[in-house]
């Protein structure tokens, strides 16, 4: 009776494994297609670079009187000075206080860029400890953040949405003699779109690079490009280390550069993670709608069960919905996955997906009308309580299971 009156049935997991399918099967493609794209950018370049060292290595062999094996065995030496922070030009110390300071910001954002690593076996261990506490820290503060920043960009777009409808004149006499009361009846029904909340993030993200290479096109030397292609990376927490700021010995103003390069680390991590937190629920939302296409062409039979949820999903070809999408989130968040969390199972990556786009809009909501509802006394007290996307689906779910102790 339980799994039929909830929804847990074979059939109801045959969904949720065909989801979970079909985004493995979209990375595998996409990981495919980015192997053949880098393969046929790089390959030919990094054939001529080694061509071009076996010849400068032959002749520096020749001119030197030098054999082949005894060159080749101290560029090894070389290489092992490079792994311990040595260069041939003059760089800034790698384990004084600021360079570890560097290093461990490195680790608990979980850049990583490489060029810093511990050698001693003491460091390796205390990494290990160090960064499982830093970047589960981080991952929370990332998280705090990002509610913040909803917070933020909620109200600006309340204002703005007052202001629109100010000069449509929407008032009525009743409204003119409240205007306060007026307002918020105006707005009562009124959602703000995580599609724009997704192109703020975009803008203040590209804002945030360019002016970071700008910095850093002018205090590294490096081309504007190679800046705006340093900040992906670093911002992204992608971290090669081809390229790295901060490394020389002696800048101008060098206080100043090193506390502008880790406000723009900082805050172009934070930004980027939150723009990754809101696509990859619009991604998950793709999914769904992708295989919803699949099962209508290859099984009409799951056509009449698809329909109950057909309203949660994200229409890729329909603009007006993707500039407006609002889900009704009381209804899905209390309907459809009630009963399956109270019952003690998983959450499903549909509940997921209905969840995590259901409780960003719902908070942005709540945060343009002036912030979240009261809760209880026992809510307040709730250890688990708060969160966002995919943070809060899994701060409800344990605040569920704490419950049903």
């Amino acid at each position: 009776m339980a799994g039929r009156g909830c929804g847990c049935g074979p059939g109801h997991m045959n969904e949720d494994n065909a989801r979970f399918l079909l985004l493995a099967g979209l990375i595998v493609l996409y990981l495919l297609g980015g192997a053949a794209v880098f393969s046929a950018l790089e390959l030919a370049h990094e054939l001529q670079a080694k061509q071009r060292w076996e010849e400068r290595l032959a002749n520096f062999s020749r001119g030197h009187n030098l054999s082949r094996e005894e060159l080749r065995g101290f560029l090894r030496h070389y290489e092992e000075a490079t792994r311990a922070g040595i260069r041939m030009d003059s760089v800034r110390p790698r384990w004084d206080f600021t360079g570890a300071f560097y290093f461990v910001g490195t680790v608990v954002s979980t850049i990583g860029f490489g060029m810093t690593t511990p050698a001693t076996i003491g460091g390796k261990i205390f990494l290990i400890f160090y960064g499982l506490v830093g970047c589960a820290s981080t991952i929370l503060f990332f998280n705090l953040f990002l509610e913040r920043l909803i917070t933020v960009i909620a109200y600006v777009m309340r204002s703005c949405h007052q202001q629109q409808l100010r000069r449509r004149g929407v008032t009525t006499q009743d409204n003119m003699k409240a205007p306060e009361k007026g307002e918020a009846d105006s707005l009562a029904g009124w959602k703000p779109s995580v599609y724009y909340v997704m192109l703020i993030l975009c803008l203040a993200s590209v804002a945030i690079s360019c002016g970071a290479s700008a910095l850093y096109a002018t205090m590294e030397g490096w081309s504007y490009f190679d800046s705006l292609y340093f900040c992906f990376v670093a911002f992204s927490t992608i971290g090669f280390g081809d390229l790295v700021s901060s490394q020389n010995a002696q800048y101008e103003s060098q206080g100043l550069y090193r506390f502008a390069n880790f406000f723009f680390i900082l805050t172009g991590v934070c930004c980027i993670y939150s723009l990754f937190n809101v696509i990859s629920i619009l991604i998950k939302q793709t999914v769904n709608w992708i295989l919803r296409k699949l099962e209508s062409g290859c099984f009409p039979q799951c056509q009449r069960g698809l329909l109950r949820s057909r309203r949660n999903v994200v229409m890729p070809g329909n603009i007006r919905n993707r500039c407006n999408i609002s889900i009704e989130t009381d209804g899905v968040m209390e309907s459809d996955t009630d009963g399956r969390r109270l019952s003690g199972e998983m959450i499903s990556m549909k509940d997921t997906n209905k969840v995590s786009l259901a409780i960003l809009q719902k908070q942005l909501s709540e945060m343009a009308n002036g912030g979240p509802h009261q809760p209880n006394a026992s809510s307040r007290d709730d250890e688990f309580s708060g969160g966002v996307g995919a943070f809060a689906v899994m701060n409800n779910r344990l605040a569920e299971t704490s419950g049903d102790r």
